[in-house]
């Protein structure tokens, strides 16, 4: 059975504190992990998370700033370790290339895995696979940084009362399906267009273009919302979203289920994110996420 979740490894934004980590998210899509921005911790919280180094098949990092990208020396350092058997891919933004040269190879170790180096240096489709197209979109913020989209291909769901109209049944239905028709009964009369699921990690940025068509449709939208509304000129002047930004967006996008993270310390209460972004007018599934939490895709539309 495919699983398909967003496992939270830290939620802090530039410094940690007692109860949040610095940033790390993993994404189990199917049989692939794809981790987004470790920052330093990743590798300790992967541990408590029931997460290990086999289960990687991509990093993202959106910006190399500290707090997104510091883990990524024990990271890839752990991955040889352990002598993962498969290939994993990079990206990151080409612009930061010496940042990653430094962390890929902070220390002396051995190196035993194929770790591809792919980095962003445009808009545009970074992978395309049988189970997502991975996409990237630059963002706002005072360093270069990069948002990331992961869209499933539209598939297609049989209509049992139209398979029933047109007496197909049994091996029949599969034919169909693989052939496009039978007789005269095409795949459309007996069938609808299912859409494929669409997830969305956007991290240090201000509103801008980039923020808009990653979240647009998304069934899961994780974006940062680094700061409360009260405090919007801070965000606006380090280039970063407010609660209630955040959740504008989700909700102009048509997000299904919004996680809010990277959260300033300056903030005690959790709560308040919530309560700022229901006040921005979102309707959907929300989160607040907290370090180890475990948050799945909704269910296909």
């Amino acid at each position: 059975m495919s699983v398909r979740e967003l496992v939270v490894l830290g939620t802090a934004s530039q410094v940690p504190t007692r109860h949040r980590n610095h940033n790390g998210y993993l994404l189990r899509w199917d049989g692939e992990g794809i981790l987004f921005d470790p920052g330093e911790g990743t590798q300790r919280q992967m541990l408590r998370a029931g997460v290990a180094a086999h289960d990687l098949n991509r990093i993202c990092v959106t910006h190399f700033h500290g707090d997104h990208s510091l883990g990524l020396a024990g990271v890839i350092q752990r991955i040889n370790l352990d002598r993962v058997p498969h290939e994993i891919s990079a990206h990151y933004p080409l612009s930061g290339q010496r940042f990653f040269d430094r962390l890929r190879y902070a220390t002396a170790y051995r190196e035993t895995v194929r770790l591809t180096e792919a980095p962003v240096a445009a808009d545009g489709n970074l992978a395309v696979t049988p189970s997502y197209t991975l996409e990237a979109r630059r963002l706002s913020h005072p360093v270069e940084s990069y948002g990331y989209r992961l869209t499933e291909p539209d598939g297609r769901r049989m209509l049992p009362d139209r398979l029933a109209a047109h007496g197909i049944t049994g091996p029949d239905v599969g034919r169909v399906q693989r052939e496009g028709r039978l007789g005269d009964v095409t795949l459309d009369d007996v069938s609808e267009t299912r859409h494929g699921q669409r997830f969305a990690f956007v991290m240090d940025t201000r509103l801008c273009d980039g923020v808009h068509a990653l979240a647009e449709g998304c069934d899961l939208l994780v974006i940062e919302s680094t700061f409360l509304d009260e405090d919007i000129e801070l965000a606006v002047d380090h280039g970063h979203l407010t609660a209630g930004q955040a959740a504008g967006v989700a909700g102009d996008a048509g997000v299904r289920h919004l996680v809010l993270t990277h959260f300033s310390q300056r903030y005690s209460d959790p709560g308040e994110f919530e309560r700022q972004a229901r006040a921005a007018g979102f309707e959907g599934e929300l989160t607040v996420a907290h370090d180890l939490q475990r948050v799945p895709l909704p269910r296909r539309r």
